[in-house]
């Protein structure tokens, strides 16, 4: 193997190894259970799984996507989550390379992959994953970038304009446009991203939102009444701003 696919095999492995502890948090931090005891189990029959139908991806194929006792399907989520993160580890990787920002970034990435799995299916985004992200965001920014003054300022948009949407809502229109889990977790992507990132994320995640509202609408899926897990646009906005935020933003300044 060449030197140049080392490194990339290398943090591709322990993406999916990481992935498979991901998913266990999805499944076990909405139901607030232990994430380290029991061991994985079938969800349907309880069942123990052994080591080897643990192997990411590869144990899903094997099992053909059923439990070995009980046959009952896994959720196709499982390798998904898998090779997102394989993914994360990867990109961030071609995009920052041996530096210390990459742990940052790519921690940053599997608490995204959380919270977008989380959202999606019980639309909630847990403070067990906001809260401490915040926290480590903000103190990585005192010696990574994008720095203490950006992080800081970050945190305070990204929560701030989504906490101050979510007042003018309530008082005029009497409901709760979104949660305050969506303000935690935009101040957690300020404060790993900066003040310009945060922009570009809330501004990315509310026309994915908006064009998915719309779809949704016209497919008669959905009403302007409808709620939409806000979490998962902000996750898919801010990975694409941890990886090409600052020349997307740069492009888009350079029309003025």
């Amino acid at each position: 193997m060449t030197p140049a696919l080392f490194a990339p095999t290398v943090l591709g492995l322990a993406g999916l190894v990481v992935g498979s502890f991901l998913n266990v948090c999805i499944h076990r931090l909405p139901r607030v259970e232990s994430l380290v005891w029991p061991g994985s189990r079938c969800p349907s029959c309880g069942a123990a799984i052994r080591w080897y139908d643990n192997v990411p991806v590869v144990g899903y194929l094997l099992l053909a996507g059923r439990c070995r006792s009980c046959h009952a399907p896994i959720a196709l989520r499982y390798p998904i989550v898998e090779l997102a993160t394989m993914g994360v580890f990867v990109t961030h990787f071609w995009t920052i390379g041996w530096e210390p920002l990459l742990v940052v970034r790519i921690a940053f990435g599997c608490a995204l992959i959380v919270l977008f799995a989380i959202d999606l299916e019980h639309q909630i985004l847990p403070n067990a994953v906001t809260l401490p992200g915040l926290v480590v965001g903000l103190a990585a920014s005192l010696w990574l970038p994008p720095g203490w003054r950006s992080a800081w300022l970050g945190a305070v948009i990204g929560g701030g304009s989504l906490w101050l949407l979510f007042e003018i809502w309530l008082r005029l229109r009497g409901v709760e446009a979104l949660g305050m889990g969506d303000v935690k977790m935009l101040a957690m992507v300020g404060a790993f991203l900066g003040w310009q990132q945060v922009i570009a994320t809330l501004v990315l995640s509310s026309f994915m939102g908006s064009v998915v509202g719309v779809a949704l609408i016209a497919a008669g899926r959905g009403s302007l009444g409808s709620k939409l897990p806000y979490g998962t646009f902000i996750a898919l906005g801010a990975m694409a701003s941890s990886l090409v935020g600052e020349p997307l933003v740069q492009w888009y300044l350079s029309f003025y």
